[in-house]
């Protein structure tokens, strides 16, 4: 086989790919799904009809994650979930990765960061990761309470692993979260998210 062949099939596998993760589009319905949180309880969307919902994801060993449970992404659960929003974190890293945390061992880090998820949702396959296209951990949703995607992408302005970076940062979430709970519609709805690559269970 030939450096071009194979470049050309190589070619080819990425972009079917990249078409079979298309992101869902902002303003239309949210994936539905069900997981199962770090205690082993069934979590699905649809529990939370009616209620602006955040899908944050995470690895604990990626410095993107570790730059904004420095208290910038726990200030940002909190700030939601005191104002009756639900915060779902989501793990979609596959077992084989060193970077997995088992249920519990994820459960722990997120109590040790002092977190404010509602709940943390295991998603060892990636078929919630895949719905969504998340591609970064953190990689930033929100959908609204008629189960309409409005947010999907960074959680700020400044896509840095630097903690200093987060002062005078554009939060997005937060953003978008303050203008909906005021009536208003997002004004920024799609960002590009940055981060670790999420690493997925390989669909083969």
């Amino acid at each position: 086989m030939t450096l071009r062949l194979m470049t050309a099939i190589l070619s080819l596998g990425l972009l079917t790919a990249t078409s079979a993760w298309a992101a869902p589009t902002v303003g239309q319905p949210a994936p539905a799904f069900r997981a199962l949180d770090t205690r082993g309880q069934p979590v699905q969307l649809s529990d939370f009809r009616g209620k602006h919902v955040v899908l944050e994801w995470v690895n604990p060993g990626c410095p993107f994650v570790r730059k904004h449970y420095g208290g910038n992404m726990q200030a940002t659960q909190q700030s939601a979930t005191d104002r009756g929003v639900v915060w779902l974190t989501i793990s979609s890293t596959e077992p084989a990765s060193a970077d997995y945390k088992k249920p519990a061992d994820l459960g722990a880090w997120m109590a040790s960061q002092k977190a404010r998820a509602t709940a943390t949702l295991m998603d060892d396959d990636g078929k919630v990761g895949r719905a969504y296209g998340a591609r970064t951990t953190p990689h930033m949703y929100v959908i609204d309470p008629q189960g309409t995607l409005v947010y999907a992408g960074a959680i700020d302005s400044r896509p840095t692993a630097r903690v200093s970076d987060i002062e005078g940062a554009t939060n997005y979430v937060r953003q978008a979260l303050d203008e909906l709970l005021a009536g208003k519609p997002v004004s920024t709805p799609v960002t590009q998210a940055y981060g670790c690559s999420i690493k997925y269970m390989n669909a083969g």
